[in-house]
């Protein structure tokens, strides 16, 4: 259904921006009954952005028209983050643009004198952090005496990040007669406490919280070998080719390194990380915008507060601490409508681990191996022959250089030269070790009392055999879990090993392929 009693300057800046119908958050939102109080829970890439912003229509345009003129601001926004915050401001700039509406950001990291003249000059919304916002209430640039709205965007996350007494500070400077808009991704106690204190008879919305992941975003869990990480994030990047790319790691020196082995493999590819100014992350922002780079290798700063249009793919190069934190991930892709894919690399040793986090998360991948580069080539192809240049219909000078090319050097050369231009522009897949088989969902390994395989290794007492190193290397060597080894008997010269049914096979193959200097030998006891 279209959206419902809309001031007419909004409703066209929402058709202009393809808008047509609202998303469940927006929907109940602009439900409520008008002024009240909301506190509102709605996963990410729900569109609570606009949401928000048509909740406080009521306020900024009384009577449906142009906003009045003003010296202070009519409504405050805060995030918890640089960027989730200017993300804010460019979705209410294009909504209330249309309306005359002035909006300003107050973040850290920016000039704050010219944030002051801004504020002088006289804005309709302030958009900004708790500490710079609190920073402008001190210094007496920032009032807000006549706001008329307050909306806290990522509540939990601004309170995980210690802004409590910042959120009070600012909640307590806007008259009492003033409307809070609260967002949260979950609501923990203290998000409830805070809603008690600040709200009142605040309107309780929850969307989308009942069947777990994220109904536009197809989740993917992809084994691997441990040492081969960034071989496996390189086919992944050239099997999806997506529009952009977010791949996200754990550490800023995992980034550094990691955008630097993509660029040096042809990727075009930026760095988006807490050591980085606020111009430096603004500007690798916009290369994504823009298209002039693909793929971001970012930490979990990135999590919230990045809307990328074309962002398709998001790689988890690295697990995700924790469920709450996989799922602001996966949200960068997948949002307002739009299909996205999130794929988490598992090294074989962390598959128990991972398996945990995805049951926390509620969310059920689907396993595969890492695409192998015969398989990536083959992608290219079925790609390359489906290519949207050769389905358009030529023009006449096209048509006359194709005839004389085709006269002067055949058609097959002409085409396996535009097939080698193609290839061309693309980096190399890399050769990967062969995969193990995957797994079933949580498939437990053969009990320790069962019945297991046994195996012999040419080791034992004398050359310092010990389980210390010996089942790391085992897992190491053949992709198995320490579950999967059972019990361990050192003699003199040899050791024992019982190994789960499920994995001897593959075990097995191994040892019958191409072995490495330094592996132990070992054979399966009959």
């Amino acid at each position: 259904m279209p959206f419902p009693n809309l001031p007419p300057l909004l409703a066209t800046a929402l058709a202009e921006r393809g808008y047509t119908e609202p998303t469940p958050v927006q929907e109940a939102v602009l439900a409520a009954e008008p002024g009240r109080d909301l506190l509102v829970s709605a996963q990410t890439g729900s569109g609570k952005t606009v949401a928000f912003g048509l909740a406080m229509a009521a306020e900024l345009l009384p009577e449906g028209q142009r906003v009045h003129g003003t010296r202070t601001p009519l409504a405050l926004a805060v995030a918890p983050t640089r960027e989730l915050a200017l993300q804010v401001a460019r979705e209410l700039e294009w909504l209330y643009g249309p309306a005359g509406a002035r909006i300003a950001t107050c973040v850290g990291g920016m000039d704050i004198k010219r944030e002051m003249r801004l504020l002088q000059q006289g804005v309709h919304i302030v958009v900004g952090t708790p500490g710079r916002l609190c920073d402008h209430l001190e210094r007496g640039s920032l009032d807000a005496s006549t706001v008329r709205t307050v909306i806290l965007d990522e509540a939990d996350e601004m309170l995980d990040l210690g802004f409590r007494e910042e959120l009070e500070k600012i909640l307590s400077a806007a008259p009492e007669t003033r409307r809070s808009l609260l967002f949260s991704a979950t609501m923990p106690r203290a998000i409830q406490e805070l809603a008690r204190r600040y709200q009142r008879d605040a309107l309780r919305i929850e969307v989308g919280r009942e069947g777990g992941g994220h109904a536009d975003i197809e989740h993917r869990a992809v084994l691997c070998n441990a040492n081969e990480m960034e071989k496996a994030i390189v086919n992944l990047l050239r099997w999806y080719e997506a529009g952009g790319a977010l791949v996200f790691c754990n550490t800023r020196e995992s980034v550094n390194r990691l955008q630097g082995n993509l660029q040096e493999r042809g990727f075009s590819v930026v760095a988006l990380s807490g050591e980085l100014s606020q111009n430096e992350r603004t500007r690798a922002l916009q290369s994504l915008r823009d298209a002039r780079a693909r793929v971001c290798v970012a930490t979990d700063v990135a999590a919230r507060g990045i809307d990328l249009p074309d962002l398709g793919l998001v790689i988890h190069a690295e697990l995700p601490r924790d469920a709450e934190t996989l799922q602001h991930r996966s949200g960068r892709t997948g949002r307002a409508g739009r299909k996205g894919v999130s794929v988490f690399l598992v090294p074989y040793p962390t598959r128990k681990r991972a398996e945990r986090l995805f049951q926390g998360a509620r969310v059920t991948p689907s396993w595969s191996p890492v695409p192998a580069a015969a398989e990536v080539r083959a992608r290219d192809e079925e790609r390359l022959i489906d290519d949207p240049v050769l389905r358009e219909e030529p023009g006449d000078e096209d048509l006359a250089i194709g005839r004389k090319l085709i006269e002067a050097r055949g058609a097959e050369a002409v085409a396996a030269a535009f097939a080698r231009m193609a290839r061309a522009r693309l980096p190399e897949p890399e050769d990967l070790s062969a995969a193990a088989p995957i797994p079933r969902p949580r498939e437990r390994a053969a009990p320790r009392d069962a019945d297991g395989a046994w195996f012999r290794m040419g080791i034992g007492r004398a050359g310092n055999a010990d389980p210390k190193w010996l089942i790391p290397y085992l897992c190491r060597r053949f992709n198995i879990t320490k579950a999967e080894i059972g019990s361990i008997r050192i003699s003199a010269k040899e050791t024992q090993v019982e190994i789960a049914p499920s994995v001897a096979e593959q075990i097995e193959t191994a040892l019958r392929g191409p072995q490495r200097p330094d592996d132990i030998r070992m054979a399966a006891l009959r």
